[in-house]
């Protein structure tokens, strides 16, 4: 009769702890597509602030560069000239950003300084442990009792 209900028992338990497994693996893969919907939101919201940008930027530069290669002929200076090169530059980088494959660039030398370069993404003294945090919620929660 004991083995009946310790068989029983047992499982139980097994499927219990099948069914914890399945669900933290489900609520983890939950957790990764919500972090990935807000990062592609963020990521979006970023390439549009750009592009905004750019509309605003561009109108600018062209007054500029048409103001200021106007007057460098007008007045016969060409130094006027000059401010249109770094101005340029910034509408180029603009651009890239917002239309071109900056985006892409930059996510292939990502994914270049991860598989080649890892070290340069250790955090100082390592992942937080467990015991760390403990040690250091303790340690704010005795200065807020201590006040």
């Amino acid at each position: 009769m004991g083995s009946f209900f310790s068989s029983a028992f047992n499982e139980n338990m097994k499927r219990q702890q099948e069914f914890m497994v399945m669900n933290s693996q489900l609520q983890l893969e939950r957790q990764i597509q919500m972090q990935n919907q807000m990062r592609e939101r963020q990521m979006a919201m970023q390439i549009a602030w750009t592009r905004e940008f750019l509309k605003y930027y561009g109108t600018f530069f062209s007054l500029a560069a048409l103001g200021l290669t106007a007057g460098a002929i007008k007045g016969k200076k060409p130094a006027l000239f000059v401010p249109v090169i770094p101005l340029g530059f910034v509408f180029a980088y603009q651009y890239d950003m917002g239309y071109g494959t900056l985006i892409r660039r930059m996510k292939g030398s990502a994914e270049s300084i991860i598989e080649h370069e890892s070290h340069l993404l250790e955090l100082p003294q390592g992942l937080p442990t467990f015991e760390q945090i403990e040690k250091a919620r303790k340690a704010q929660r005795k200065f807020f009792i201590d006040d």
